[in-house]
């Protein structure tokens, strides 16, 4: 099986922040009722939902001496929200999780595979 990252994306901050508690718990619900479906399916390796990008440190070890800055690496709007990882026996089966994450968070979730999975 090969293991593929659904990611799930946020347009802005502003995006998240205008959402309603009754709206988030909803969210909340469904993506815990999600989980508890790709568990039982047994293609679950693991998940995470983020902090904020204001909670984001880089680090760039590229020189002599690493420089750390607070704030997120990218200059853009969208950032990642969080995110599955799972095993899948190819990209349509990966898909098909995605689209049910995507209905669950209520947002768009890109699909990756990792590198050298077989």
């Amino acid at each position: 099986m090969k293991q593929y990252m659904l990611s799930v994306h946020h347009e802005s901050p502003a995006e998240v922040t205008a959402i309603s508690d009754e709206d988030m718990q909803r969210m909340y619900q469904q993506v815990d009722a999600f989980n508890e479906e790709v568990r039982k399916a047994g293609v679950w390796v693991f998940a995470g939902g983020l902090e904020g990008i204001e909670s984001a440190t880089v680090v760039d070890g590229r020189g002599g001496e690493a420089v750390i800055t607070d704030g997120p690496f990218s200059e853009t709007k969208e950032y990642l929200g969080g995110f599955w990882v799972i095993e899948a026996a190819d990209l349509d089966e990966a898909l098909e999780w995605a689209r049910k994450g995507s209905a669950a968070c209520e947002g768009r979730v890109e699909v990756r595979p990792f590198q050298g999975e077989a």
